[in-house]
């Protein structure tokens, strides 16, 4: 089941905001042995979140939306999600307790949308500020809010998708090649991964940005008992084809980062 990510917000679009949603899901996702297939981001547009959710939400992918969940004007993502299930909104009772539990007397009807998901949804506990957020079946919907956006989501994975965990052992390997085009490299990397099904070839070039010497890093992520054999092969076709390489943290490796 890929996971895939959906990133909304016009602050974005117009970089008032740098997103820091991504990296954090997939060093989420990483240390449970999953990964992230995919990544969107959308502005304040109704139309195009509700078309992207009901795409989204005809497959089979566990996904999770980032941000319009609010009661502001420009929180669109409830209603849209609602819109895109083709169900109305309602006030979730969960909800609606957590957010009179926090304002109590203060609790308005404004506040209380905050509660209100599509028919069928459940919600995701915030322990932040007690606005919670929900659940449409693999869709997972939270805050913009870093602090508390993040929580939800490793509470989402640990108490939904802890089967999946660890299920694919997955390990990489890599050497950075000097002297050598990726056009050069190409019929190698085909024929590594057509022979370890279990791999896949990567490479990482570089141009040489601020007078740093030109590199590629040559790897291969996947099954961990083929590793080793294919990073050999690699390592053997750069030579037979004029060019050098070294272990990836070799002594050009600070220079290649640009460190």
């Amino acid at each position: 089941m890929p996971f895939g990510a959906i990133i909304i917000g016009d602050e974005l679009m117009r970089g008032k905001r740098q997103d820091k949603h991504m990296a954090q899901l997939i060093f989420i996702l990483r240390s449970r042995g999953l990964a992230l297939a995919w990544c969107e981001y959308i502005g304040d547009d109704p139309e195009l979140i509700t078309a992207t959710l009901k795409r989204t939400l005809a497959g089979p992918d566990i996904v999770f939306s980032f941000g319009g969940i609010g009661a502001t004007p420009d929180d669109y993502t409830r209603a849209c999600a609602a819109a895109a299930a083709g169900v109305d909104l309602v006030l979730h009772p969960e909800a609606e307790a957590e957010i009179r539990g926090r304002f109590g007397a203060d609790t308005t009807p404004n506040r209380l949308k905050m509660g209100e998901f599509p028919r069928g949804a459940a919600t995701i506990p915030n322990d932040y500020n007690r606005i919670r957020g929900f659940s449409l079946g693999e869709h997972h919907f939270v805050p913009g809010f870093p602090i508390m956006a993040w929580p939800m989501v490793e509470w989402v994975l640990d108490n939904r998708y802890a089967h999946l965990f660890h299920r694919v052992a997955e390990t990489e390997a890599s050497i950075m090649v000097y002297d050598s085009a990726e056009s050069t490299l190409t019929p190698l990397m085909e024929a590594v991964e057509a022979k370890y099904r279990g791999l896949k070839v990567f490479s990482l070039p570089s141009v040489g940005e601020g007078g740093r010497r030109r590199h590629i890093e040559l790897g291969v992520r996947g099954a961990p008992e083929e590793v080793p054999a294919a990073l050999e092969e690699l390592k053997r076709g750069v030579s037979d084809t004029g060019g050098n390489w070294e272990p990836h943290g070799g002594p050009h490796a600070a220079e290649a980062a640009g460190t």
